[in-house]
């Protein structure tokens, strides 16, 4: 049975997944100290040092006949010795597999000691504690800022566990039982969850009064406000002018008394029994004292603990070619990252498109590949990350033609069971898509692999156009390509076949990034000279004291990654000077149309000259003191409105980009 830890920190309830995640849903694995460890490690040994088995070891299946038989007496020994300091096995082992070399039968006669168990399976234990070490120095944290520190499992029993956890980390919380923590913690979570609106609406007597009962489902207080009020669009049956509602505790040793209640909403404060489950029956009353038919006529309250939202394990992001480097990678979706409270919703604004979408046509779409990605999956090739699935929005989907460079909007949704919906709007347009995504998925889909298979194969290429075609690490990375794909091919509808043609292709494509590095280096530092050189060009003619010294760090940046000749940094402040550029020029566009207009003022027909001298005025103050985009951009915008349709700008988008 794996055995698990759960960390709370003093800001809130943090666990370490396997992923390194600090996340109230997921767990951190400190491996299998299984019985096969125990036989391998106590009982095998003790068996060759006593008897004649080279024949035996000789022969695969007689050897795995003889572990399969001391493997009762292999868990009997971890679990006496997870409450024992020593135990003693006196056992004879059957009559399988019979007899050793020279006709012995066998038998066990071992004592085994916690200082033998403690030289045994700390290693295996280290290794675990270690990951939790770093995952706690990532996030900042050290063992004295956790509050508790929680066991799950049969194994953490081991008394060798819990002395290294608290000489590392902090002292375990033993007062949960690991072998039930987590059907209690899964228990009170699924408490905590509404049912969903349209359920509800399927099971509404309509006939009642239909309330909204905004209760916390858990608290650490013991008070706690309570709102009520009454749907008067979810009930059919007739409501009375005034209404009022009694609100008693199960235990009926309080009750808040008549409180009039209305569609608006009014407030109950509610008083807890400390460590329980609280249940208030809602009673209500007409301005007569009948009682009311209502729904829903009751809710709990959990008094004591504070159960926390279910968390994303994986950063949730898309598969998108870099404008600046134009590498294909896996970029996060803003909102959806690790440890994101669900439900959630992402974000990715102002995406283009490479080629024009006829209305109509199926063979024209666009591909939104979605993964989930681990810890530092940032910037990274997709296909190292897991892929969820691909999202293709076709001609068939759109009302009219998409030209090429048409901005995209993603909007990703996450509910509370995980499943994702992506809103796909074209500004262009004015038209959005709806895609629900497929989470569950059980195989890796063989037609994307296929795609990764093509885009590995068109990396040799590049490679070789770079003049790397007498490489032999490259002829020998193609090579297993060939390989990789002829099993592709004999194992396309083979689970297990496709899952190791993926593997594989991650460690080729392992090595091309280390060729690509080595290979890479010199054109990078050659765009990122062209690239800086230009910046520094437009700087001069339109920057000032605040954007020079913005383009002196990135002088002094280039500096340091020239003599590193470090690729991934150099990358990153490429894509940094394309940002800054595209600023700058955004902002001489604004500039140049402010000065345009108020230079020929008067050649305009304005709507409102006032308005637009005004807005003229406020812009030329911007530039003199701070010329910033953001500024400048809604005086632009206003200008625009206060001029007649023949003399607006052809190409208003053009010059305000969002």
């Amino acid at each position: 049975m794996a055995h698990y830890r759960q960390i709370r920190s003093k800001s809130g309830s943090l666990s370490s997944g396997a992923g390194g995640s600090l996340s109230p849903a997921s767990y951190a694995h400190f491996g299998p100290a299984n019985v096969v460890y125990y036989v391998r490690r106590f009982h095998l040994p003790f068996i060759q040092e006593n008897f004649m088995i080279d024949s035996i070891l000789a022969d695969d299946t007689k050897k795995q006949i003889l572990r399969n038989a001391m493997k009762f007496y292999a868990e009997e020994t971890k679990i006496k010795l997870s409450f024992n300091d020593t135990h003693n096995i006196l056992s004879d082992l059957g009559d399988i597999p019979g007899e050793d070399d020279e006709g012995e039968e066998f038998e066990l006669d071992i004592t085994v000691t916690q200082n033998d168990i403690a030289k045994a399976v700390s290693p295996v234990f280290q290794k675990a504690i270690d990951v939790s070490l770093s995952l706690l120095e990532r996030n900042n944290l050290k063992g004295s800022s956790l509050d508790s520190l929680i066991l799950v499992g049969g194994p953490t029993f081991s008394p060798v566990l819990r002395k290294m956890l608290e000489e590392q980390i902090c002292k375990p919380d033993t007062s949960a039982d690991p072998m039930t923590v987590v059907s209690k913690g899964a228990a009170l979570y699924a408490s905590t969850v509404d049912v969903s609106e349209e359920v509800r609406e399927q099971t509404r007597d309509k006939t009642k009064i239909q309330l909204e009962i905004a209760n916390e489902s858990s608290t650490v207080e013991t008070e706690e406000f309570v709102p009520i009020k009454i749907l008067a669009d979810k009930t059919e049956g007739e409501i009375p002018e005034k209404v009022f509602a009694e609100v008693t505790r199960g235990d009926k040793a309080w009750s808040s008394g008549k409180v009039e209640i209305n569609t608006i909403g009014e407030v109950v404060e509610i008083h807890l029994n400390e460590g329980k489950t609280n249940v208030f029956e809602v009673v209500l009353f007409d301005d007569k004292g009948n009682i009311l038919e209502s729904e829903p006529s009751s809710f709990s309250v959990i008094q004591g603990s504070k159960i926390g939202s279910a968390t994303l394990p994986y950063n949730v992001g898309i598969e998108l070619k870099d404008k600046t480097t134009g590498k294909v990678r896996f970029k996060t979706i803003k909102g959806l990252e690790k440890n994101q409270s669900i439900p959630a919703v992402g974000t990715r604004n102002g995406l283009k498109t490479q080629k024009q979408i006829r209305p109509g046509m199926d063979s024209d779409f666009i591909k939104i590949p979605v993964y989930e990605g681990e810890h530092a999956s940032e910037g990274t090739r997709a296909i190292y990350n897991e892929h969820v699935t691909d999202i293709k929005i076709s001609g068939a989907d759109l009302p009219s033609l998409l030209p090429e460079n048409s901005d995209v909007d993603l909007t990703i949704n996450i509910d509370r069971s995980e499943k994702i919906t992506v809103t796909a709007y074209f500004p262009y347009l004015d038209y959005s898509t709806d895609i629900e995504v497929d989470s569950t998925k059980t195989s890796i889909e063989t037609s994307w692999l296929a795609n990764e298979i093509r885009k590995a194969k068109g990396s040799i290429a590049e490679l070789k156009q770079d003049g790397n075609s007498d490489n032999g690490q490259l002829q020998k990375i193609e090579a297993e390509l060939d390989k990789i794909e002829k099993a592709f091919e004999n194992n396309k509808n083979d689970v297990d076949g496709k899952q190791e043609v993926l593997t594989n292709l991650r460690k080729s494509l392992k090595t091309i990034d280390e060729l690509n590095d080595t290979t890479e280096w010199p054109k990078l530092e050659e765009t990122l000279k062209e690239e800086f050189y230009r910046l520094e060009k437009v700087n001069s003619d339109l920057g000032n004291e605040k954007t020079t010294q913005v383009v002196n760090q990135f002088r002094s940046q280039l500096d340091e990654v020239i003599r590193a000749k470090d690729v991934k940094l150099g990358n990153v402040l490429l894509e940094e000077i394309g940002s800054f550029f595209f600023q700058l020029t955004r902002v001489y566009q604004l500039i140049a149309f402010i000065r345009h207009h108020n230079d020929n003022f008067g050649s305009f027909h304005w709507k409102d000259s006032g308005r637009a001298r005004t807005l003229l005025n406020k812009g030329l103050q911007i530039i003199g003191e701070n010329p910033d985009a953001d500024e400048l951009h809604p005086v632009v915008i206003s200008l625009i409105d206060l001029l007649p349709e023949d003399e607006k700008p052809s190409d208003d988008r053009d010059v305000l980009v969002g």
